[in-house]
């Protein structure tokens, strides 16, 4: 009975385990003509339903010379929201707005939603003028 029961636990800790995208964060590339970089998406409803929406096309506009900006094609959920953001973040302003920080600040209320961060090297976006990037996720 102890084999059976700990036979039946031990499946249960690898199927939590290797359970694959439930448990893992997904990771995307976003890419434009400056250049290319990954990020980590974080664990969130807004960042699930992000990768959903995967592959994407969206033209970015700079904004305040710190981020770039762009609209999805369709509103990402509520998630909890923060103020402060690093060089890297990937945010969600309202529920259709989306944003690189090529910078670290301070946003007003109430705040963006975090949708993950860019792993790496971000002065690809530190550029004046519009930009159009592909969003995909990695293989």
């Amino acid at each position: 009975m102890k084999q059976i029961m700990g036979a039946t636990f031990l499946a249960a800790v690898l199927t939590l385990n290797l359970g694959g995208s439930a448990l893992a964060q997904d990771r995307i590339v976003i890419s434009s003509d400056w250049g290319k970089v990954t990020a980590e998406l974080a664990d969130n409803a807004a960042a699930r339903a992000l990768s959903a929406m995967l592959p994407l096309t969206i033209e970015m506009d700079d904004h305040l010379r710190q981020e770039k900006t762009g609209d999805l094609p369709a509103a990402l959920p509520a998630a909890p929201r923060q103020r402060d953001f690093s060089a890297g973040t990937l945010g969600l302003w309202s529920a259709g707005d989306f944003v690189i920080y090529y910078r670290e600040g301070r946003v007003p209320q109430p705040g963006i939603v975090i949708l993950g961060q860019i792993q790496g090297d971000v002065s690809i976006f530190d550029r004046p003028g519009k930009l159009t990037i592909k969003v995909e996720k990695t293989r």
